[in-house]
């Protein structure tokens, strides 16, 4: 499922991009015939796995999961009534070979609809977590 339509601009601590997803009838994350404010976070974290796989971060990665999500701020109900393209920016806080944090945004216009933190842990399947 790729949401995202183009990368705008990026560099090594910070991506844009641009998606029409979130108005399609058919998009994969709609529930009840409606797209919940909720699924913006899934436009975020695929903005900060292409920031990942243009080797952002100074690294390229192939895998990669959302660890965690901190200070998460729904700004509205709901996506799919956004009439303008939405746009998902994700900043680079810190990082290293195996995780970065991110704080990312999703705007339409000048208006706020989401943001928050995340942790991506890469190459999880390589890494032994012992308790």
């Amino acid at each position: 499922m790729c949401l995202l339509d183009e990368v705008i601009d990026w560099d090594a601590q910070h991506i844009r991009c641009r998606s029409t997803s979130h108005r399609a009838a058919d998009n994969p994350l709609r529930s009840h015939g409606r797209l919940g404010s909720a699924a913006g976070i899934e436009y975020s974290a695929q903005a900060m796995a292409a920031h990942g796989a243009l080797g952002g971060a100074g690294r390229r990665s192939e895998f990669g999961f959302l660890a965690s999500l901190r200070d998460v701020r729904l700004h509205v109900a709901r996506l799919d009534d956004i009439e303008t393209d939405l746009i998902c920016e994700a900043r680079l806080i810190a990082g290293d070979d195996g995780s970065a944090l991110y704080e990312f945004m999703l705007d339409s216009g000048a208006r706020r609809l989401l943001s928050g933190r995340a942790t991506v842990v890469f190459d999880a399947s390589r890494r032994v977590i012992t308790p």
